[in-house]
């Protein structure tokens, strides 16, 4: 396992987390991809998904899961909305998605996150004037 992923682009990261979840993605139909990023590395990530339905005492027939035409897409989907974050660093996106009527669907959403104690900081600094020397 890689030691300082904050070496690798965010890009490279997304893709080692679609990667990892391959297997699991290939088991479902729709759910949430969310991966949480601070200071523009990837921290904790997974997959949100509907519960297995029971009805009448036993379980409904698993739908089948992404195909792997479809996880392709959904990744490459995924790696394409990593151009609409602007200047954050830390955050979440959450990736919805669906197959429907054969198609995967995505829908992204990008949440910034900032701590108002680390503004503070930088908004009480000091304001230091040299002395006027004349």
């Amino acid at each position: 396992m890689v030691s300082n992923l904050d070496q690798f682009s965010l890009m490279r990261q997304l893709d080692i987390v679609f990667k990892e979840l391959d297997h699991e993605l290939a088991g479902l139909s729709s759910g949430t991809v969310f991966v949480q990023i601070r200071n523009n590395v990837i921290g904790k990530f997974g997959i949100r998904h509907n519960p297995i339905a029971g009805k009448g005492g036993t379980f409904t027939a698993v739908e089948p899961g992404l195909s792997a035409k479809h996880r392709e897409e959904f990744r490459r989907m995924a790696l394409e909305t990593l151009d609409h974050k602007r200047s954050w660093t830390h955050g979440e996106i959450a990736f919805d998605f669906a197959v429907r009527q054969g198609i995967i669907l995505v829908d992204a959403t990008l949440e910034s996150n900032y701590n108002m104690a680390n503004l503070m900081i930088r908004y009480n600094k000091p304001t230091y004037r040299k002395a006027n020397s004349e």
